[in-house]
């Protein structure tokens, strides 16, 4: 398992330098002067010529890209020409934000999904069968920001149960911060009224987030589980007279997971880069809202950063989920 793991973590090495080339080019590609909108409109020539030396703007692509590199391995990912700040302190503020709301999206919609995918495959063409067909269909066909909005309508509006959007109440002191995660650091420090807060603030933009993914998990689910219910060694079994309840835990659901896993993966990482209309709605302060404000300023060194950051995570989801394809089946470590 150890070679396993060491041989893909080493393939990860060129998919990253590659991801970071293909970043930098369709950066400096854009149309637009970044640096003459971040001088101003009344900025002379020599404003502009002197605030693209400081940026090292005026250097030849290939020693920009060598700085760039050799920036991030020591951890400089840049400085946003707009606001002056380092990239890598505003992705320290917003990333942990985005990271919250979409490992709780995904943990909702793993839990709910992956059962009742299995139940509709085993009660196929029943009342769980039809019931998940109907809802997953529906998660899918709703847009996520039109979601959001009927659920701040509903639970928070009309009923009045949980706050209409923001991260935290404003009238209260936030937990020391550790993790970045509001609901991990109350934890840590104790503080079961701020993650109580926190878990109220989170709810509705996770279950807006988190209803496309669980419909296909459910979707996946259930096709591959009657895929496997099919296989001759679930009918030996049967025919050997295990229970029920033993062949579906203990050997369908293990196999039926590895389709789900590869969804799970593909998921995560597009939500990574998906949440910017939910945070839009629930204003939620992640990397969707300040690589919006990068765009519009064309600041292009946050968007690099965001980009970056969001690749690399999405490679990490699937370097994890190569790993879970090793422990449930052992055959894939010699491939």
């Amino acid at each position: 398992m150890l070679r396993f793991a060491l041989r893909r973590i080493i393939l990860l090495i060129p998919v990253l330098i590659g991801l970071s080339l293909l970043i930098f080019a369709i950066a400096r590609l854009l149309p637009g002067d970044p640096v003459a909108l971040a001088a101003g409109p009344n900025a002379t020539q020599k404003e502009i010529t002197d605030l693209s030396r400081e940026f090292g703007l005026d250097k030849p692509l290939p020693v920009q890209y060598w700085t760039y590199a050799t920036g991030l391995l020591h951890g400089d990912w840049g400085q946003s020409i707009y606001t002056r700040r380092p990239v890598m302190e505003d992705l320290e503020v917003y990333l942990p934000a985005t990271l919250e709301l979409v490992i709780a999206a995904m943990l909702f919609a793993i839990i709910v999904g992956i059962p009742a995918g299995l139940m509709a495959a085993v009660y196929r063409d029943r009342w769980p069968d039809y019931t998940s067909r109907v809802l997953s269909l529906g998660a899918i066909s709703i847009p996520r920001f039109f979601l959001g909005l009927l659920l701040q309508l509903g639970f928070a509006m009309w009923m009045g149960w949980l706050p209409l959007g923001g991260r935290f109440p404003l009238t209260e002191a936030p937990p020391p911060t550790v993790t970045g995660f509001l609901t991990v650091d109350s934890l840590i420090a104790g503080d079961l009224h701020a993650f109580g807060l926190a878990l109220t603030y989170l709810c509705l933009p996770a279950i807006a987030t988190a209803l496309s993914p669980l419909a296909t998990i459910m979707r996946m689910m259930r096709a591959t589980t009657l895929e496997v219910l099919q296989q001759d060694y679930v009918l030996t079994e049967r025919a050997l007279g295990l229970s029920r309840r033993r062949i579906i835990f203990k050997y369908v659901l293990k196999n039926a997971m590895s389709a789900t896993l590869t969804v799970i993966g593909l998921y995560f990482g597009w939500l990574l880069g998906g949440t910017v209309l939910v945070e839009t709605v629930f204003d939620w302060p992640g990397i969707g809202l300040y690589a919006t404000k990068a765009i519009i300023t064309q600041d292009f060194m946050p968007v690099m950063g965001v980009t970056l950051m969001i690749g690399i995570l999405f490679v990490l989801a699937n370097l994890i989920v190569d790993l879970l394809y090793g422990v449930l089946n052992p055959k894939v470590r010699y491939e």
